[in-house]
């Protein structure tokens, strides 16, 4: 006879032995949700990287750029990276566009998620420090408003955050299923933290500082968008110490909140998705894509996935965790 096993919100039909499941689908869990919309990020990013602008020097010459006030430890690999790419350039960038989605796609099918998540770390420390100059965190010239510590680490950390395992014990939120509240929560701390401290930087600090990085993103840009970054520089001129104190007091607060109580974490929570809203559109210019010279979306979508990743789970009242109900058959 064939057998319905009700666990939980989970329906399995099984066949007559009861040994194996005939159709059974995965819910949609919130991890799994996040998942997706990674693997859409990573699509995004591979399509991104197929534009015309990608196959010219002109892609070469912005890699170069991020060796600048780099230490020569950090800057010569890049430029090596550079001229590299420069000998190759079709053959290496439609690589790197077609490794990009196949990381999208990977993460996006359930039964290769691990290797491509896995994969998706290895790639993004490689492109962190190749491609981007490890975000320009020491170069001095680092921002929350421009990008820093640089999208695609977030990309790894991402991963590690939805890794698809569960530690014993509830997890108070998707972002600790997989390592822990304790580990997730310090992860968190430090990304901001970090953050904060770059927001307070000389440079920013500087009475032109957020202004100037603010304008520097209009060239190409539709005029709609240009008109919004003139209003905001031009809001924040002469401002830079202000503004950088203000962007980093709110940026602290975002750290502490994953420590608050969960009605309170879900505030801050909101702020952080905010924050990163702001940054993308004023400071980001949404990653420079609507110039057809952008490479990746930034971080502000990615700062925003994050703070989903760490919404606090809803409390669940106890029921039945097993109901099994048996055909005519009887129990087998």
């Amino acid at each position: 006879m064939t057998n319905v096993v009700v666990a939980g919100d989970r329906t399995a039909w099984r066949g007559r032995l009861g040994a194996e499941p005939v159709a059974a689908r995965p819910p949609l869990d919130a991890r799994r949700a996040l998942q997706l919309v990674l693997a859409a990020i990573w699509l995004l990013d591979g399509v991104l990287q197929y534009q015309g602008f990608m196959f010219t020097k002109a892609f070469n010459q912005m890699l170069a750029g991020t060796a600048t006030g780099n230490p020569a430890v950090i800057a010569k690999p890049v430029t090596w990276n550079a001229t590299l790419i420069d000998h190759h350039m079709v053959l290496l960038n439609a690589i790197f566009a077609t490794v990009q989605l196949l990381l999208g796609l990977g993460i996006a099918f359930r039964p290769t998620v691990r290797i491509a998540l896995a994969a998706s770390i290895l790639w993004a420390l490689g492109v962190w420090w190749f491609g981007e100059g490890l975000g320009g965190v020491l170069s001095g010239a680092a921002s929350p408003l421009n990008g820093a510590p640089g999208a695609v680490i977030i990309y790894a950390l991402l991963a590690v955050l939805l890794w698809p395992a569960d530690r014993a014990g509830p997890a108070p939120f998707a972002a600790a299923r997989a390592v822990g509240a304790p580990v997730a929560r310090l992860l968190w701390a430090v990304l901001w933290l970090s953050l904060a401290y770059f927001a307070l930087t000389p440079a920013n600090r500087a009475p032109q500082g957020v202004s100037g990085m603010i304008a520097g993103m209009e060239s190409g840009e539709p005029v709609w968008l240009q008109d919004l970054q003139k209003g905001a520089a031009s809001l924040v001129a002469g401002q830079g110490l202000a503004t950088s104190i203000v962007l980093a007091a709110a940026l602290v607060l975002i750290a502490a909140g994953v420590y608050l109580p969960p009605r309170t974490a879900s505030s801050t929570l909101v702020l952080a998705i905010v924050v990163a809203a702001f940054t993308w559109v004023f400071g980001e210019a949404f990653g420079g894509i609507l110039t057809g010279g952008g490479t990746d979306v930034n971080s502000g979508p990615l700062l925003a996935l994050l703070a989903l990743a760490y919404w606090p789970r809803r409390t669940v009242s106890a029921t039945p965790a097993t109901v099994t109900a048996v055909s005519e058959g009887g129990a087998q």
